[in-house]
């Protein structure tokens, strides 16, 4: 499991991973390489377990940054659960079956969606450091 410090709040247990994710982008060599792998405006819309919503948006196509909030030239964006959020970044769900499933909605880019998992990756093997 991703360990949560620094969860930003308590509805979102998951959003220490968008921290993580901005602990990584800090370097410029990693900023560049998602940069160059990836190519794209993902925005997560999670809903929390008491049925509100937020969102982040992780641009690793021309600033390397994350920023709390929907960003509206996004190439994809991706609706499902805190917890199902979890689960994919921990490694135990896959996204192809909670989107197949109804639990993964994806909004613009498909196929650039698929190149999430590049980020997801990365996040599980620094969380493992920690």
């Amino acid at each position: 499991m991703i360990l949560r410090a620094n969860s930003t709040t308590a509805a979102y247990p998951s959003s220490a991973v968008f921290d993580i994710i901005n602990e990584e982008l800090q370097s410029p060599e990693a900023k560049k390489d998602f940069i160059k792998k990836v190519n794209g405006i993902f925005v997560f819309t999670l809903k929390s377990e008491a049925g509100e919503t937020s969102s982040w948006t992780i641009d690793l196509k021309n600033e390397g940054t994350v920023t709390v909030g929907a960003n509206e030239n996004r190439d994809v964006q991706l609706l499902l659960t805190d917890t199902d959020f979890q689960k994919l970044v921990d490694g135990k769900a896959q996204a192809q079956r909670l989107f197949m499933s109804g639990r993964l909605k994806v909004k613009g880019d498909v196929m650039k969606a698929t190149k999430v998992e590049v980020v997801l990756k990365n996040v599980k093997k620094s969380a493992s450091k920690l």
